[in-house]
């Protein structure tokens, strides 16, 4: 049976958690705004890695920014 996660939590774990730390985020969003955004809801360093390392654009919902997390 194959599973979704690693020792680490895995990609399911991280977009649940990227989707906490984002909780209240107006959209649409740059990636400054969805930084402050996680930071301000205490996000820790991996959610605040992976949001760092998404490209400059505009995120129109949570799932764009999910997908944008999932491309890195």
């Amino acid at each position: 049976m194959a599973s979704n996660s690693n020792s680490n939590g895995g990609p399911i774990r991280k977009f649940i958690d990227v989707q906490k730390a984002l909780k209240g985020a107006s959209y649409p969003a740059d990636k400054a705004s969805l930084l402050d955004t996680a930071k301000g809801n205490g996000a820790d360093d991996e959610v605040l890695d992976a949001l760092e390392r998404l490209p400059e654009q505009e995120y129109g919902s949570p799932a764009e920014v999910s997908k944008g997390v999932g491309n890195e």
